[in-house]
């Protein structure tokens, strides 16, 4: 009698990883190219400071909350602000890198599935700067909002003319909640506790926190999920498929590899 059978949540995926070497090789270049790729598309300052015109109007006219609602939450509190900066600065890479190698270790098929969406994602929004630069709500003096990261700390940014390491006019899409909404969607796939949906607080408040320190206006967040939701469509996530009544076994099958490829995961009975 044939019996499927789902791994327990400490079991990893039954597929060989990928060569860490390469991983790391590959893993790495993306975090550069997210570095330093914007970098290409610096300047435009008054270009982006029209466009910043733009978006914020264009919100308006859709009815979205305004941006001031969440950061005068933020300013009620100096605890409350500088976890916002603090967040900002620091869980961004570690969580995303985090998360790759917990799959790498504990779920390979789900690795290389989240790591060609998160690749896809980020080689998308290095596009946009070119095309739409856009200077953050903290820039714009009509928006009202205060740079907390300026007035309160931590920053992670200097002044635009002098700031070498990142390009400051290209809010849109925000990485930042794009990949943390990756990473809640990728624990989320590849776990069984009832306990998983939780994730979804990391891009929650991720993107409160964007929005609240004036980083990031709330379409750079609706950019990201639309981008995000086109590369889920186009990279189908790994599923467990019953093989042949013969075998009576279950296998995991990414489903941009072929089966044959991946080591058998049930037991027949």
């Amino acid at each position: 009698m044939n019996a499927r059978t789902e791994p327990a949540e400490g079991e990893t995926d039954a597929i060989a990883r990928p060569p860490v070497v390469r991983e790391l090789l590959l893993v790495a270049g993306l975090f550069l190219v997210y570095k330093f790729g914007r970098q290409l598309a610096t300047g435009h300052t008054g270009e982006a400071l029209r466009n910043a015109h733009r978006v914020w109007d264009l919100e308006r006219t859709l009815h979205l909350p305004g941006e001031g609602s969440v950061q005068s939450l933020l300013l009620h509190s100096d605890t409350a602000v500088h976890f916002a900066n603090t967040y900002y600065a620091t869980v961004h890479f570690p969580a995303t890198a985090g998360f790759l190698i917990w799959l790498y270790l504990r779920r390979p098929a789900h690795y290389v599935w989240a790591r060609r969406v998160l690749a896809t994602v980020t080689s998308a929004a290095l596009v946009l700067p070119f095309v739409l630069p856009l200077a953050p709500p903290r820039m714009l003096a009509a928006t009202g909002l205060v740079d907390t990261a300026h007035v309160y700390g931590p920053s992670v940014y200097g002044p635009p003319s002098s700031d070498h390491l990142s390009n400051q006019f290209a809010a849109m899409p925000s990485l930042h909640f794009g990949w943390a909404l990756m990473v809640a969607i990728g624990l989320i796939a590849a776990t069984r506790s009832r306990w998983r949906w939780l994730w979804l607080l990391h891009p929650l408040v991720t993107l409160l926190v964007i929005v609240g320190t004036a980083n990031h206006y709330w379409l750079d967040a609706i950019v990201a999920t639309a981008m995000l939701g086109v590369a889920l469509a186009l990279i189908h996530r790994p599923h467990r498929t019953a093989t042949t009544a013969g075998r009576g076994t279950d296998r995991l099958v990414p489903a941009e590899a072929p089966a044959e490829e991946h080591v058998l995961v049930g037991a027949g009975r």
